[in-house]
């Protein structure tokens, strides 16, 4: 496999939590400071030195190819990964690897604004790591948080009551991690578990500005938040 500036945007989900604005429109693409949520994470995927991002599509996916066009607008190559159903994010990433034709490449979710600086993980070396995850403090709409981190590595949680950390679905992958496994639904966090009990992932604290835009409301918020 060859290029590593590689990028696999999520964008496939249906945005339930985001009605009535989602019922018309896929949530990648719903706009703040006259800019797709998606759009931003493109800018600044090219900003960083990634070449091309692979865009996974589902609900009303057909949009995205007609907003976004080739990548030329953000300064990248993108292709499009059709799904009939979403995949879950493992699911995704499986059926898109052939396009993303990497050793190692970035998994950003598309309704996920942060200002992490993705240089630094687009130039990060996994080694014998199957994952690097960027973590962050627990919003309130998630105050468990996923996993535990100490001394740069992750671990699972030993039960559903201990507290972790929030992953900010920003992370460098290996392919390895999803190696032999077929085509079809398939979730992310069994693969990680499995990894990280093997001692081969990897994470970071940012403790910058990430938001998850999962409501009109804290869409509403980015967008007063972002306009001038």
């Amino acid at each position: 496999m060859a290029a590593k500036h590689v990028a696999m945007v999520l964008a496939a989900g249906k945005g339930e939590r985001m009605q009535p604005l989602t019922n018309h429109t896929p949530k990648p693409l719903l706009k703040a400071a006259g800019e797709p949520l998606i759009g931003h994470t493109l800018k600044r995927l090219a900003a960083a030195g990634c070449h091309r991002a692979v865009i996974n599509c589902a609900h009303l996916g057909e949009q995205l190819p007609m907003a976004l066009g080739d990548g030329a607008q953000y300064g990248l190559e993108i292709l499009y990964s059709h799904e009939k159903e979403p995949l879950e994010t493992a699911g995704g990433i499986i059926q898109a690897l052939p396009l993303l034709n990497s050793e190692q490449f970035l998994v950003v979710n598309a309704d996920v604004w942060c200002d992490y600086p993705l240089n630094s993980l687009i130039n990060f070396s996994l080694n014998n790591d199957l994952a690097h995850l960027v973590m962050v403090n627990n919003p309130p709409q998630h105050p468990l948080g996923d996993f535990k981190l100490h001394s740069g590595r992750l671990h699972a949680k030993e039960n559903h009551a201990e507290v972790g950390l929030t992953y900010s679905g920003i992370g460098l992958f290996s392919c390895e991690l999803f190696n032999g496994l077929e085509e079809g639904f398939r979730a992310l966090r069994p693969l990680l578990d499995s990894a990280m009990a093997a001692g081969r992932v990897s994470g970071e604290l940012y403790s910058g500005d990430w938001r998850d835009i999962g409501t009109p409301e804290r869409l509403q918020q980015l967008n007063r938040d972002l306009t001038p």
